[in-house]
């Protein structure tokens, strides 16, 4: 099964730095924030409206040597723009399995 993947950039004043937000996949207890991923930092967990609102949606040049990083770790793809309200739903799910 395939890991909904969407990739963003942050400003130029956050540093423009390319991250992947992983909305089906919670970084807490609750499933109220989604696990993230970024070169630097590895994975964290991260608010997925608080991301998408700061930042912008990452080109596929700009985040192809994630992408390959994230592959290289075992993760097979599914790249979307934006996360489904059912997705927030597996991830809260998700969460509450693992209690």
């Amino acid at each position: 099964m395939a890991d909904i993947v969407i990739f963003r950039k942050d400003p130029p004043s956050d540093g423009g730095n390319v991250f992947a937000l992983f909305p089906e996949i919670p970084s807490d207890r609750n499933g109220l924030l989604c696990t993230s991923y970024e070169h630097v930092g590895q994975h964290s967990g991260a608010d997925y409206y608080g991301c998408i609102q700061r930042s912008k949606p990452a080109k596929p040049e700009e985040y192809d040597a994630l992408r390959k990083e994230l592959e290289g770790r075992g993760y097979a793809l599914d790249i979307r723009q934006r996360a489904t309200y059912a997705a927030h739903q597996n991830r809260r799910h998700a969460a509450y399995q693992t209690r």
